[in-house]
This record gives C-alpha cells, structure tokens and sequence, in this order.
C-alpha cells in the first residue's frame, strides 16, 4: 500500500494554506513606530531661555508647637539620644534656644526665620509674564525670578488658583523675553514625545525627553485633576515648569511625581494646557479664576444604584443634593437624578463633570440629559459663576413626621423610627432634619456592610421622600413587586448625603424573625 495518495493531500493542504496567508488584508500588519528624534538639541535650545527659576522666601516664627517631631527608633537605639539632644538643643527657650532677636516676646516664641522654595516657570508673554505652580510661591513674601542667562528680577503676583496649582507672576525685564506659546493638549496620544524643561535651583535650564504615558489621570489633588502623565523625568525644583510637544508648544505644566523616595522614577504629572489657558488668561483679567457653576453635590453610580433605578449599565453621576437658588434648582434637576450629558458631552467619570461645568462660560445656557423616572429626560441649566465657599447646606423640605411607633424593616437589616424629641436629642440631630431615623442596625446585615450605623437618617426611599417607617415599607413593598433586586436609600449620616443601595431579602414570615440583610 502506498502514501502517495496523503503525500498529495498534505501538498495540496499545505498550498491552500499559504493561498489563504498571502490574500489576508495588508490592516493586520503591525503598525509601524516613527523613528526617535536623533537629537532634541535644537529644539531644547530654541526653548531654554523661556524657561526660568522661581525662588520664593516665607518669614516664619519658630514656636514650641510646630517644631518637627522627634523620629521614632527601636529602644535602645544609639540614635535615641542623639535626635533628643538635638531636639531639645534647638527648642525655643530651651539650651541654645534663645529668643530670635527678641521678636515676639513669648516663651514659646523663637527666631523668625525665613523659608525657601524653589521651582521653575515658563514666560507666555513678553512684557514680563511667566506661569508657574500655585504651590512653589504659596504663601511667599517675596519671589524672585532668574532668567537663562542669569539675570534675577523681583516678581509681582497677579494671580493665582490653588484647585489647579495655577499662578501668574509678573516681572519688569528691561528688554522683552523669549516668550513661549501654548499648543492643544488634546491633540496629545499616548506615546508621543514629549520634552520637559526645568530650571531647578538655580542651576540653569535642565532637559529632559520621554513619552505621553497615559492620560486623564486623576491624583486626588483636586475637583478638577484631568493630568498627563509622562515618563520624562521630573526633578525636584521642576514644578512649575513646561512639558513641550515635539513642535516646541507648552501642552502641560509639570506639577507632581510619585516617587516612594523623593526622585523621578518615571512617573510625573502635568497639568493639560487646554485648562491651563483658560486659567491663565481669567487670573490675567480678574485676578482671580472665573469658574462655571451648577450647584448640585454628585456621587458615582455603581452597578448596585443602577439597577435600582432600572438603568442597563451604571454611566453618568448621581444628584446627591442641590443648592438652593442655584441654576440647577432652577433647572428644576431633583435630588436622586443621574447626570448622564452634560453641554452634550457624556458623563463618563465622576470627575468628568465638575471640570466641564467649571470650563463653561459663566450665563451659557446648556442642556443636561437626567435619567429620572426610568426614562431619559433633558432640562436647560443656565451656568452661574462659582460663588467663593461652595458650601451652602442643601435645602430639602419635607412635611413634619407623624408620631409613629420605631419598627423593624422586614429584608433590609434596619430598625428605624420618627424623628421626635427623643431621638433629635440622642442622636444630636438638628432642629430642622426631616426624615427617619435609623435606631438599630443588623451586625450581620448589608447595612452594616456598607456603612449605615444608629443616627444615620433616611431621606429618601427609591427617590420619594419618606417621613415615616410606614413611608419606607411603602416603598420597599412596591420595589419587590417591580422584581427589584436593589432598594436605593438617601442617607444624611456625619459624612453628609449619600446614596446607598441595599439589597432586597425576602420578607420575613408573620411570627418570624426578619431574615439577615
């Protein structure tokens, strides 16, 4: 018997196979790299001499109270005795403490001494305007700017914004200065070039390349982070300074690192130019930023939320309380309404919408898609200007409580009652707080997973205002007919508002006990 015939049809496969290779489509071809830059040399030196050192002083008097903390070592540490003798050596008052000059007077007053902090900057205008970190003048009695070239001039604060770490000096040159140009951060991808400039310490401009490494990073530094991150290396006394594309625009200011030790390890923030323009030009103009403002306190919406209120998939942010007065209450947006668009642009993040309405011009009037009643439905805000402290209590009326007997909730793990004399003054709530009180929480109960505790109030049951445990039966039953996996709760605790969903549990039988949770 002969192989001839599976020698043939192993050919005839194999060729079938390289047919079907060579007609694949040329798009599942890896996309090809641009080379790296042979050099940066000439584009770091059309850029130096508009990067400078900003050097501020802060007086400051030394006292008892803030004095740094003695470290702490295992007993017995040869380092103990050292770090008190120094301590004590250099306390106000104490051995070799002295009085500072006899300013102050106090016992617990010492020498005025004065504090540095270096950074770096950027001119934008030639007249003598320069743009560095809020952080590197904070505070500062006097800043001084040095040039490229070295020369030091006094600088005058114009303004600044602590949320975006944003400042705006201005010196008197005696000719103008090499101006630097901001380009469109948004057009920046993850992996393009980038070149960061500092002057730190005085040193003289210090070069640095890498990549975009990521962007819209928010760090918890503030209500608007929106940063790139770069791994181009950011050195202490960098803040402040320009991180440049490869056509020599400013498309960020670099502001912070993470770094366990103190030094670059690649991994370094900038605040986005597109927020940086508009900053500079309203502290140039007002002296001040000029904010957008919606008045309403957000929260994220988790799956849990979602599904209690019969959205597919958790997207947008919640309306967790609405200022009285502001352009959302008179856009008639509710507490309990989930912000799904904002000025046409998706609510993706929690953060996302904080920076839209604040990058709104002031009287804009916008459209804002709500999900309210399990249907999408769109209002018209009028944008207002931020007031100075965004903290107004929201105000939420509801009618006063009935006297009701305190009940246990059957399937949510609470015990709750009307608010009354009693419990205002155990709880130490105030005079005005509507709602139910909750008195007892299960230890094994999702509320006490996910953080309701006695002195918790609820406000609201499935987006209705409740005033009374009857009010929450109410809402709890009709939830459980809508096959509801999840029954959603407004809670004003210590913290302030929140939404909480609970799971529903089955009721517990008349006679029973109500099962955990």
């Amino acid at each position: 018997m002969t192989n001839a015939p599976f020698r043939r049809l192993r050919a005839v496969a194999f060729a079938t196979v390289l047919a079907a290779f060579a007609a694949m489509p040329a798009a599942i071809t890896p996309a090809a790299a641009r080379e790296a830059p042979a050099s940066f040399a000439d584009l770091a030196a059309d850029l130096l001499p508009g990067v400078v050192n900003v050097a501020s002083s802060q007086s400051v008097q030394a006292r008892a109270g803030n004095l740094p903390e003695m470290p702490v070592f295992p007993p017995g540490s040869p380092f103990e005795q050292f770090f008190h003798d120094f301590m004590e050596k250099n306390r106000p008052g104490g051995p070799g403490g002295g009085q500072g000059g006899g300013q102050g007077g106090g016992p617990d007053e010492g020498p005025v001494r004065k504090m540095q902090s270096l950074g770096s900057g950027f001119v934008v205008d030639g007249s003598g305007i320069i743009v560095t970190n809020n952080h590197v003048i904070d505070g500062a009695d006097e800043i001084t700017v040095t040039l490229q070239d070295g020369t030091s001039m006094k600088a005058k604060l114009v303004g600044r914004d602590d949320r975006t770490d944003i400042a705006v000096l201005q010196v008197k040159p005696d000719k103008p200065l090499h101006a630097l140009s901001f380009g469109d951060s948004s057009a920046m991808r993850v992996g393009d070039w980038v070149l960061a400039i500092g002057n730190p310490f005085g040193l003289g401009g210090t070069v640095t390349a890498g990549i975009v490494s990521a962007r819209g990073r928010d760090i918890r530094q503030g209500p608007y982070d929106d940063f790139i991150q770069t791994d181009a290396p950011i050195n202490r006394g960098n803040s402040g300074g320009p991180l440049f594309n490869m056509n020599g625009e400013v498309i960020g200011i670099n502001t912070a690192i993470y770094s366990p030790s103190g030094g670059s390890i690649g991994i370094g923030f900038a605040i986005p130019s597109n927020m940086a323009k508009t900053v500079v030009a309203q502290l140039l103009k007002y002296g001040k930023p000029r904010r957008g403002w919606l008045g309403v306190r957000i929260q994220q919406v988790t799956p849990d939320i979602a599904e209690s209120l019969g959205l597919k998939e958790p997207r947008g942010v919640m309306v967790a309380g609405v200022t009285e007065g502001g352009p959302a209450d008179k856009a008639q947006i509710k507490n309990g309404d989930i912000i799904l668009k904002f000025n046409n642009q998706e609510v993706k993040e929690l953060h996302n919408l904080p920076r839209m309405v604040a990058e709104t011009a002031i009287g804009t009037e916008v459209p804002v898609v709500l999900w309210r009643d399990g249907k999408e439905e769109t209002v018209s805000a009028r944008i207002a200007e931020m007031p100075e402290d965004d903290s107004k209590p929201v105000a939420l009326t509801t009618p006063a409580a009935p006297p009701v007997a305190p009940v246990a909730i059957s399937g949510l793990g609470l015990k709750v009652a009307p608010i009354g004399p009693d419990t205002r003054e155990k709880f130490q709530l105030n005079a005005d707080q509507k709602g139910v009180v909750i008195i007892d929480v299960g230890p094994d109960s999702a509320a006490a997973e996910r953080g309701l505790r006695p002195g918790d109030v609820i406000m609201q049951v499935q987006q209705e205002d409740v005033n009374s445990p009857a009010d929450i039966e109410t809402r709890v039953a009709r939830a459980r007919k809508q096959n509801r996996k999840m029954v959603l709760l407004l809670i004003q605790g210590q913290d302030g508002l929140r939404w909480v969903p609970l799971p529903l549990a089955a009721p517990a039988a008349k006679g029973g006990k109500p099962p955990p949770g």
